[in-house]
């Protein structure tokens, strides 16, 4: 009995070693392998998941998708060691996500940031970036009212995360975006800007923070600020913001 569980262990750290290097094809060789003994099969079932997930979003082939509700279909979950039971929720909110049902994803990751923050920073960093991106989505399909509210409430509760977690570079770019979003671009401009600034607590993060906050400034809350100025203020306004924005990347490296 021995022999079968090393071989059952050691495919499943294959697996997981596979889906970390995105190796997605060899992590689902591996963990379909893992799934045929008990001792593994759960386990398993959520790398299986992930990677068809992963797959998924590259492909785009509706089969990987199938294939990753099948496996969260007959994972038993309380087998479950306490991290992976966080990653087979991040995977439903995946799966969910990938098939356009934001407002159930976003809930789902929404409901899983503490206890995976808890855990390990990174992790509950994963769930808050995919809420971010949910509520996004969902946002931009709801009617012009409805949107700015979904921001608004999502500014609220990033900055609550942020106030738990200072060194989230999710919760500080999703605090900007979602002030963007709800219509207040000032203060948008504001959180940009102290985001840029405090960026290196986020640690091996900070240069991917700066990068996006960059690009939300610079295409969208800079846009956003001179669309009401008379036409022929709006180039003089822009450029002067620009370059302010130019000034603080520099005085702040």
């Amino acid at each position: 009995m021995a022999e079968p569980a090393l071989a059952s262990r050691a495919d499943l750290a294959r697996a997981l070693s596979h889906y970390n290097d995105r190796q997605f094809d060899q992590a689902i060789e591996a963990a379909t392998a893992a799934r045929k003994s008990p001792e593994t099969q759960d386990a398993g079932a959520v790398v299986l998941a992930r990677a068809h997930l992963e797959r998924y979003r590259e492909q785009v082939d509706p089969a990987d998708l199938s294939a990753a509700r099948e496996a969260l279909g007959s994972v038993r979950t309380a087998v479950l060691e306490p991290r992976t039971r966080l990653e087979y929720l991040l995977a439903l909110g995946q799966a969910l996500f990938l098939e356009d049902e934001f407002g159930a994803a976003a809930s789902l990751f929404a409901s899983a940031v503490t206890p995976a923050r808890d855990l390990e920073p990174k992790l509950g960093e994963a769930f808050v970036d995919w809420w971010g991106s949910a509520v996004e989505r969902q946002a931009d399909l709801a009617g012009e009212d409805l949107r700015m509210g979904m921001f608004s409430d999502l500014a609220r509760d990033m900055r609550t995360e942020l106030g738990r977690s200072p060194e989230s570079a999710a919760a500080v770019y999703w605090t900007a975006a979602a002030l963007r979003g709800a219509g207040e671009s000032s203060a948008a401009w504001d959180a940009a800007t102290s985001g840029w600034v405090r960026a290196r607590l986020a640690g091996e993060r900070a240069a991917m923070l700066r990068a996006d906050l960059d690009k939300l400034v610079l295409q969208g809350v800079i846009p956003d600020r001179v669309r009401l100025l008379p036409p022929l203020e709006r180039a003089a306004a822009e450029s002067q913001l620009r370059a302010d924005w130019e000034l603080i990347k520099e005085r702040w490296r």
